[in-house]
């Protein structure tokens, strides 16, 4: 958990170095620059979105883990070296979120990490000897739809970015009721 930890923290981390603003503009240097910088802002907060709830499922799967396998340890690592990798395509879509190739990058990271996440949830909940009498997650049918639906809409972004550019970048906002009507289930699954 200490290793997964410091590897969230340091990707959440290098998100920010790409935000700055030159030293010794003039007023209209420095406007310019501010709004310059509105992509980088932009790309900033929707790679901390992703990863912090990476994070959180991450800690979830593994709240309940008392051993670990060869499986479990894979999963782990790839997965940790996707959320680092993060911090690239995140810095592709704020400099060149005008070129398609920067959201199909930025979509295959995210779906790739989703995915490696979904199949690691599945492996701790197919192998009941990692977990021993340890409390399941809240619904783990729930929490598999949550994962399967980002993984979902970062995959249609692909080709979707192929055909229509930049633009198929709106298509992540399908994300937010999605998320927000799932966090309600889980919610109520879990008052029960």
């Amino acid at each position: 958990m200490a290793l997964s930890d410091g590897v969230f923290a340091i990707a959440i981390t290098l998100l920010v170095l790409d935000i700055q603003v030159p030293q010794g503009l003039d007023s209209d240097g420095f406007h310019e620059a501010l709004r310059d910088v509105l992509p980088n802002l932009g790309a900033y907060a929707i790679s901390l979105a992703v990863l912090a709830g990476f994070w959180r499922d991450h800690r979830a799967i593994f709240h309940r883990v008392r051993l670990v396998d060869a499986d479990v340890i894979w999963l782990t690592v790839l997965g940790l070296g996707l959320a680092a990798l993060l911090p690239f395509p995140t810095a592709l879509v704020s400099e060149y979120g005008d070129e398609p190739t920067s959201v199909v990058v930025y979509s295959a990271a995210v779906a790739s990490l989703g995915a490696v996440h979904l199949a690691l949830a599945v492996v701790v909940a197919r192998r009941p000897w990692l977990h021993g009498d340890a409390e399941p997650l809240r619904n783990e049918f729930l929490y598999a739809v949550d994962l399967g639906v980002m993984v979902g809409v970062f995959v249609v972004t692909i080709p979707l970015a192929l055909v229509v550019g930049p633009a198929a970048m709106w298509w992540w906002l399908v994300l937010v009721p999605v998320k927000v009507w799932l966090g309600r289930k889980e919610d109520a699954a879990a008052a029960k």
